[in-house]
Formats: C-alpha cells, sequence, structure tokens
C-alpha cells in the first residue's frame, strides 16, 4: 500500500546517520515501502536514543514520555518526525497503545538495574523490536496474523541486536543479560533460534507487500548461529558478519523476499 506524507525524507535522513543497517535495509526495499517504514524507523531510534542523551535518568524518562504523549494525541506536533509519525498513525490507523509500549519498555535503557528476570527481557524484546517489526508489517497494510508473525520475527531480530551491543551496554555501566555465563548465552541465542524458525514456519502468513518490513533482520539467523556456537563472541564484542556476507544476505532477502 502506498502512503506518504510530507517529511518522510527527513525522516529517512535520520536514520541515515543514527542507524546505518536499519537504513541500509530502507534503501532495500522498495521505493513505495520506504516513506511509511522510514517514519517508523525515525521513530524507533528517537525511542533508542532518548535514554542516551544525558546523565541524568529523570531527564531521560521525560523524553521517553514526550514521546508516549505524541503518539497519543490527536493533533500532530511541529517535529520533524512527530508530525510524519501523527500522519502515518492516523492513515494506517496505528494503535497509539503499541506505540507507546514501544516507549514505555524504553525506560529500562535510562537506569542502570538489570532486567528482574527473563520475562522482563522477553517483554523489552517484544515491545521494542517485536512491536516494531509488527507495526512496519501493519503501516504496509498486513492484517493481524501478519503482524503477530513479525512480531516473532522481530523479536529473534531484536536479540540479535541486542546481543550486539552487550560490550557497548555494560561499559556504559548497564547490567544487559540476566545470565552471561557462556552457557547460557548459548542457551539465549537457542531460544532466539527457536522463534525465529517458528516465524519462517509461518512465513506465508506475510503478504508479499509487506515483505520489506523485515529487511531489517537480514543479519538475524546468521548472528544467533553465530552466538549460539561461540557464545564468548557476545562477550568479546566479536559477534558480527563480514561485510561481504552483510551485503550479500541483504541483497538475498530483498531480491527473494524470503528470510
Amino acid at each position: 500500500m502506498t502512503w506518504a506524507a510530507p517529511g518522510w525524507q527527513a525522516c529517512a535522513a535520520l536514520v541515515e546517520r543514527g542507524d546505518p543497517d536499519r537504513f541500509a535495509a530502507l534503501m532495500a526495499a522498495t521505493p513505495a515501502a520506504r516513506p511509511a517504514l522510514a517514519v517508523l524507523y525515525a521513530y524507533n531510534l528517537e525511542l533508542a536514543r532518548a535514554p542516551w542523551a544525558g546523565k541524568e535518568p529523570m531527564i531521560a524518562e521525560m523524553r521517553l514520555q514526550w514521546w508516549a504523549d505524541v503518539v497519543a494525541e490527536p493533533a500532530p506536533r511541529a517535529h520533524e518526525v512527530a508530525g510524519p509519525l501523527h500522519a502515518l498513525i492516523r492513515d494506517r490507523a496505528l494503535p497509539a497503545t503499541r506505540l507507546q509500549a514501544m516507549a514505555d519498555a524504553r525506560r529500562w535503557d535510562c537506569w542502570t538495574e538489570a532486567f528482574a528476570d527473563d520475562a522482563a527481557f522477553d517483554a523489552y524484546l517484544a515491545d521494542t523490536s517485536g512491536t516494531l517489526f509488527a507495526l512496519s508489517v501493519a503501516a504496509l497494510g498486513g492484517d493481524a496474523r501478519a503482524q503477530e508473525v513479525a512480531a516473532g520475527y522481530g523479536w529473534a531480530a531484536g536479540l540479535a541486536a541486542f546481543l550486539r551491543a552487550v560490550p557497548a551496554l555494560e561499559a556504559r555501566g548497564r547490567l544487559p543479560l540476566t545470565d552471561g555465563r557462556p552457557a547460557a548465552v548459548a542457551a539465549l541465542a537457542g531460544r532466539g533460534l527457536a522463534r525465529l524458525a517458528a516465524a519462517r514456519a509461518a512465513r506465508r502468513a506475510i503478504p508479499a507487500a509487506t515483505r520489506d518490513a523485515l529487511l531489517p533482520g537480514w543479519q538475524t539467523a546468521a548472528l544467533l548461529q553465530q552466538a549460539a556456537a561461540d557464545p564468548l563472541t557476545v562477550a568479546e564484542g566479536r559477534l558480527a558478519l563480514s561485510e561481504f556476507s552483510r551485503r550479500g544476505r541483504l541483497l538475498w532477502q530483498a531480491v527473494t523476499g524470503r528470510w
């Protein structure tokens, strides 16, 4: 479903500067899908960087609350992301509650406490990456079942990205994993691979017109397989693909539509 609103190009520019991997996926998407995806990715970027914009956790929480208020208000605010986001919410009937959940989940990033348990960690991935993938599919016209499958795929993609970020989070004083022992990390990666397999088994629920929304997960399988086989890559900051593999996997997914 083609959609565009004034200002989406500015959103794409923000993503280009702040989230290079997601921007690469955006550029691999069809031109018709880019405006809606750019707006959602810019919103996600604003949420992701809000907790790190200053040293005061309360200020960071206020930034997140600002965004939670933005998506709930009937009138748009004069902001380069808030304006196009409001138009997308209106035109694609995106649920404000799910967009607010994305903001609320990021409150964990504002503080130094560890996740309370595995369930809290799972919910964080579901409300951040899982919801982003689901809403991206919704913005391109996917129904409830397609969104459900995308959410599972997004959970796995979020886990892969989170594992890559573990060293940086630790350097900033965070306690990212409830159990950082190699065996536990390998098991966690295995859970991610199971979620990925479940989503792939239901891939027929994802209409062809919405598959561009899944492009940001192009590295997921390889990264999780790497973490499961050698969990020390996570702690040592070696969890990554070669540039050749990164480019090749993205091109393959964009051309074939398979993930």
